[in-house]
């Protein structure tokens, strides 16, 4: 798994460039490695769409915690918007757009849950003020007040003056698992440059197809 603030920054691609890779995890993260270098910042911020009981969809930003030819991952509450709806629907669609770069990436696929041993790991590197909130929040549930939150956050915190924070059991993560990759780059006139990977399943071979803008 690839931890989004440690990737080494590679030789940047062309627009030319990327329309000749075979496969799109080196490219991601190719592409990836240059936004770290020029977006002011999260530039592992990615929108995350899932669909609701009715099938009317729902999309808001998170931050991708870790990629690998396995897929992309995230983290939050399972009894969130979010996670009720990808428990009940496992697929979603993910967006990164790096405007600096005037590029984005659009990735769509089904989702698993990540293993209580990912979750725990991924946990214990948060700011302590990050676990507290992550204890203290009912996340997707109408909020009284803030002064409520702040008083929830207030007793989480005296519990937790010594030692670590623990991981709540309502709290894990997800990863994507593509089916489809596309990379998108800007081009003058609209005339951009796009190409779109596929594959029938995960660990089967990618088929590529440049696109019309």
């Amino acid at each position: 798994m690839t931890d989004t603030t440690s990737i080494k920054h590679q030789t940047p691609l062309t627009s030319g460039d990327f329309t000749a890779a075979d496969e799109p995890f080196a490219l991601f993260e190719a592409w990836l490695n240059e936004a770290i270098k020029s977006e002011p910042n999260d530039p592992n911020a990615m929108a995350l769409a899932t669909v609701d009981p009715d099938g009317l969809p729902d999309v808001r930003m998170v931050l991708m915690k870790g990629f690998d030819t396995e897929g992309f991952v995230f983290y939050s509450h399972i009894a969130s918007q979010k996670g009720r709806e990808l428990a009940a629907n496992p697929k979603a669609a993910l967006l990164f757009h790096w405007k600096s770069l005037r590029r984005q990436v659009r990735i769509r696929g089904n989702v698993t849950p990540v293993t209580d041993a990912e979750a725990d790991a991924y946990f214990a590197t948060r700011p302590k003020q990050a676990q507290i909130g992550a204890w203290a929040s009912k996340q997707s549930q109408e909020l009284e007040s803030r002064f409520a939150f702040e008083q929830a956050i207030a007793k989480v915190a005296a519990r937790h003056v010594i030692g670590d924070v623990p991981r709540p059991p309502g709290w894990s993560g997800w990863r994507i698992t593509p089916s489809r990759i596309e990379f998108w780059h800007d081009r003058p006139f609209r005339l951009h440059d796009r190409i779109e990977f596929r594959r029938d399943a995960a660990g089967q071979p990618w088929s590529k197809t440049r696109m019309y803008p």
